[in-house]
């Protein structure tokens, strides 16, 4: 079964294509009406393992990966989900495999030392943990060393290549730059937006089905499933492998529909389908800001968390009051000198961290404490299951307005870009020419 180039355009009554016409020519498919099929094509009787230009892709692949998925999203996905997961998984290990034969067949070589220390800089920066901990937790969600490994190993392999192949080819000229930057001059203090995007390609035949999967995906999003989870394994767009970031954008960079979608949204919330040229989108509004304008959020905190837990059975009504005792102490404590003194007297704990910036805090507290004086706490929040805790203001660096864009910063962004828009249709390219036999 070969794997369909990016949807052409379909005329029902055209001529029909001579006979000894190039098989990859680009242009009209003529379909003529009163089609038979002849034959079944049921998905249902195809099981998850393929060739890949001879390279197998086993049934122990798809599902290693897939757990990966699951893990991600708690479990919390049903198992008609899952079954749309799987077929998903196994076109996404299609394509790790094209770009891994690739790089293989331009002489590059990742060593596996490089591919080890990814693994532990990922176990330490996605998962807090070290690598004989990485290698427990993947058994233990049903998933494997190997398969994030290879993951792993498609990545730097796609990316080594396009900086052989494709970024050289690359020019942003010096006055493209400039006139970015005298655009971005222009569009100061106006707001700046950082998108998540997953794309989903449709021809005109499918475009009912995907559109009924983006839907389910949304649903699965809204309950909680991680959106850089589902974007690096149902996107099809380049910005996959980085969980569907488009980094920080100006809404006029969008697609009409996309920017008009995003406009209303604030950060942490999500629309979608739409409906965009080749397929359907589903966007997340990460954050958002002011171009070439200091936003508080980006202040560098120091604060100190006080917190106390309540004994197993306590009630509503006691947890409240509890709280509230708590809250007028903390109040009480004078400053970030004092609350140390206070805490144990309360028999709470207390924990101080002088490097935490506003932004990463959650959107309520985020509000609250930058409303706050040096020596202030902020109301009491948690529950009776995690206890109760305050965060006390002991500092704040407050940031500088960079009125002033950074010429190589603007022009690798912009090569960037254009490195992205390539490497669609590179990988275009290696799904039309690959021969891929499904067992």
């Amino acid at each position: 079964m070969a794997i369909a180039a990016p949807a052409q355009q379909i005329d029902p009554a055209g001529p029909s294509n001579p006979a000894g016409a190039p098989s990859d020519a680009q242009g009209t498919i003529s379909i003529p009406e009163g089609v038979t099929i002849f034959g079944k094509n049921d998905p249902n009787m195809r099981r998850a393992t393929a060739l890949v230009n001879g390279d197998i892709i086993t049934g122990t692949d798809v599902d290693q990966r897939l757990a990966l998925i699951l893990a991600a999203n708690d479990g919390k996905i049903s198992d008609e989900e899952k079954e749309r997961l799987r077929m998903q998984v196994l076109r996404n290990l299609i394509d790790e495999t094209l770009q891994i034969q690739e790089a293989k067949a331009s002489d590059i070589t990742i060593e596996d030392g490089e591919i080890d220390q990814t693994y532990a800089r990922v176990a330490q920066q996605n998962f807090n943990q070290n690598v004989a901990a990485m290698d427990s937790y993947l058994a233990r969600v049903g998933s494997s060393p190997a398969s994030l490994k290879r993951q792993i190993r498609g990545e730097l392999s796609w990316q080594r290549l396009l900086r052989r192949n494709v970024q050289p080819f690359i020019n942003v000229s010096e006055e493209e730059v400039k006139e970015v930057i005298a655009r971005q001059q222009q569009d100061k203090g106006t707001e700046e937006y950082r998108i998540g995007e997953i794309y989903l390609a449709a021809s005109p035949d499918a475009k009912q089905q995907v559109f009924e999967n983006a839907k389910r995906i949304v649903d699965q999003l809204k309950q909680g499933g991680s959106f850089v989870a589902y974007a690096r394994q149902y996107s099809q767009a380049s910005t996959a492998a980085v969980g569907g970031d488009l980094g920080w954008i100006r809404l006029s960079q969008l697609p009409g529909e996309l920017a008009t979608a995003s406009r209303e949204l604030q950060p942490g919330q999500l629309v979608g389908p739409i409906e965009v040229p080749g397929g359907f989108s589903i966007v997340y509004l990460i954050d958002k800001r002011q171009v070439l304008t200091a936003d508080p959020r980006d202040a560098v905190l120091a604060l100190k968390q006080i917190s106390i837990s309540f004994p197993a059975g306590t009630t509503q009504a006691d947890a409240t009051r509890k709280a509230g005792e708590f809250a007028n102490a903390m109040k009480e404590a004078r400053g970030c000198g004092a609350v140390d003194g206070v805490a144990r007297a309360l028999g709470a704990q207390v924990v101080a961290n002088d490097q935490i910036r506003a932004r990463d805090l959650p959107g309520p507290l985020q509000d609250a404490v930058l409303g706050m004086a040096v020596g202030e706490t902020s109301p009491p929040f948690g529950s009776i299951a995690d206890g109760v805790r305050v965060l006390m203001l002991c500092g704040r660096d407050d940031p500088q307005s960079n009125n002033t864009l950074n010429f190589d910063q603007v022009m690798a962004q912009m090569e960037d870009e254009r490195v992205n828009k390539r490497a669609q249709m590179y990988l275009r390219d290696l799904r039309r020419d690959a021969i891929i036999d499904y067992n």
